[in-house]
């Protein structure tokens, strides 16, 4: 424990005082402040004498600033942070010869890859969670309003599902750290896995074409469907039906959407409140169980890998 300690500390210490990071830490919480900013303007101009409705704080998170919501930024935006943590974590002390010394040291192995990789998550914690604590000030002062209880454990979850969605990016970047001696190559890997997942998945359910005599509406049913099924694929689709579900009290479904008969709309107009936070949890359970389970594959690969490993100095 000792060991694990030290390697943490050490780590923690090279991540705030590296200039990369500091560099996009301040990016990214310049942009998500001028969002909320602006769309706390926004939701003030438009509740402007007008009773305020419930969970109005949420809309912070969900509410369009300066194009889109801050859910999606950090969505879109967020495994930026885990990726440049982890991309160059171990083969950049195996090209400096250091981890080789680090190895000779009266220490286990995994102390090495569990420090890393803690240090990663505890930095990210920090940065997710200075963020949401700027937004929470910055809501008060544009909205007037204090959140409720609910509201703040609705927050906290979601800085909980956060930290999980970029944990994982994190721990991409560490097993392409491991798997590949170069730098440039891990990087582009990381990047290159990002973009895929993130991206090319979602929109290839937009690229398939109209069946020969297909309707319309069987058309977007079709479409629909294929996007669910390739979401499956994408941890990004996942983490935002998540999201979407748990800052928005409102929100009935995870899917964008959904086909009902004429019973099921009387039913949803007669139950139209908002849900409670136990309801919104378990509807979203199977995604935030896809994205614990993918972090946690992810990062035993890179621990299984790592350990053996043949470690030599060039």
């Amino acid at each position: 424990m000792s060991a694990l300690r030290a390697i943490m500390r050490k780590e923690v210490s090279d991540h705030f005082s590296s200039s990369r990071f500091l560099i996009l830490f301040s990016l990214i919480a310049m942009v998500s402040v001028l969002m909320v900013y602006m769309a706390g303007l926004k939701i003030a101009q438009d509740l402007e004498g007008e009773v305020k409705p419930t969970f109005v704080f949420l809309m912070l998170f969900t509410s369009s600033g300066i194009g889109f919501p801050l859910v999606q930024f950090v969505a879109f935006f967020g495994p930026l942070v885990g990726l440049i943590l982890g991309f160059d974590s171990i083969n950049r002390e195996w090209n400096e010869g250091t981890l080789s010394k680090l190895l000779a040291q009266p220490l286990h192995r995994d102390a090495v890859i569990n420090g890393k990789f803690l240090a990663g998550v505890l930095v990210i914690g920090v940065t997710l969670t200075a963020i949401v604590l700027v937004i929470t000030g910055l809501g008060l002062v544009t909205l007037g309003v204090v959140p409720g209880a609910e509201e703040l454990y609705r927050i906290f979850f979601y800085l909980l599902v956060s930290l999980v969605y970029v944990c994982f990016w994190l721990g991409v970047a560490i097993l392409f750290s491991i798997l590949f001696r170069s730098i440039t190559t891990s990087a582009l890997a990381s990047l290159a896995s990002w973009i895929f997942f993130s991206f090319l998945i979602p929109a290839a359910a937009s690229a398939a074409p109209p069946l020969s005599g297909e309707s319309q509406t069987g058309y977007v049913m079709r479409m629909a469907e294929l996007e669910r099924t390739l979401s499956l694929f994408s941890p990004m689709r996942m983490y935002l039906e998540s999201m979407a579900v748990i800052v928005d009290p409102l929100r009935r479904t995870a899917s964008a959407l959904v086909a009902v008969g004429r019973n099921e709309d009387i039913s949803l107009s007669r139950f139209a409140g908002p849900l409670s936070l136990d309801q919104s949890l378990l509807m979203v359970f199977p995604q935030i169980v896809f994205l614990v389970a993918i972090l946690v594959l992810c990062f035993a690969v890179s621990y299984i890998v790592f350990q053996r490993r043949e470690i030599r100095s060039i």
